[in-house]
């Protein structure tokens, strides 16, 4: 990376980020996205998983600064020294983290393939009020004929503290190349509690009464509705990379939570 390296400067419609926004730009100028060294995203997380979805083909890194609601992929917004010198000497300092996103191919009822990258996660949940029969496989073998529940996801090690965490699914290590598969609310197998899988298994959801209990999946913020087949797996060949600040890395923050009490 160059001593001065060209920023790109995205930011989220909330007004602190587009504060923010202003006053960085008025300092160190804007780039382009594609013809930056670094992109810097203010926001929350699900600006992050937006300037990912947007860019990440680009192979930028991206260091993000929190100025939304949740900003656990973020690092920390200091108001003064991070509009001058002091940015520019984070970035140098700071930790990358790759991370490599999931590949959701979905089937619907119309006969339409839909494909979505996934940094967080996949998740399969019931349209209507009556629960969702899912019939999972792995590798081509059937591992679960029905599973009746209000949903289904598979989660990436950066996206397991979040959603998946909530439905009580575990926290991942990040580069552990593990994925979660956590079921939703699950009604049978009573017992059933998921699966911790290689990151480079081929999941298959199979939605096994379409018609009368239709599914939709959601690829992070990408949803596909009536869905009848869902095939997910870690992408080959895509990966991005951001930046944290060394007292703030991913890889401590994802250890932490492991022992908030």
């Amino acid at each position: 990376m160059p001593a001065t390296p060209r920023l790109s400067f995205l930011a989220s419609p909330a007004s602190e980020a587009q504060s923010a926004l202003a006053q960085l730009v008025d300092f160190h100028g804007q780039c382009e996205p594609a013809d930056a060294d670094v992109l810097v995203a203010l926001g929350g997380d699900g600006f992050m998983l937006q300037t990912l979805h947007r860019h990440g083909g680009l192979g930028k890194p991206v260091f993000g600064m929190k100025l939304g609601t949740v900003g656990f992929l973020m690092n920390h917004h200091r108001e003064d020294p991070s509009m001058g010198p002091a940015l520019i000497q984070r970035i140098a300092g700071a930790e990358p983290a790759v991370l490599r996103p999931l590949e959701m191919v979905a089937q619907t009822e119309s006969g339409a393939s839909v494909g979505s990258l996934a940094y967080n996660e996949v998740s399969l949940l019931r349209q209507t009020r009556q629960a969702a029969h899912v019939a999972i496989d792995l590798n081509g073998k059937p591992r679960l004929e029905e599973l009746i529940c209000d949903g289904v996801m598979v989660a990436t090690a950066a996206g397991s503290t979040a959603y998946n965490y909530s439905a009580h699914g575990p926290i991942l290590p990040l580069g552990s190349r593990i994925i979660a598969l956590t079921p939703l609310a699950p009604f049978r197998p009573r017992r059933w509690r998921g699966a911790l899988l290689k990151a480079d298994t081929e999941v298959r959801f199979r939605v096994l009464d379409p018609y009368k209990r239709p599914v939709s999946v959601t690829a992070d913020s990408h949803e596909v509705r009536d869905v009848v087949e869902v095939t997910i797996r870690e992408s080959g060949e895509r990966t991005v990379t951001l930046l944290f600040d060394p007292e703030h890395n991913l890889e401590e923050r994802i250890l932490s939570e492991q022992f908030v009490v």
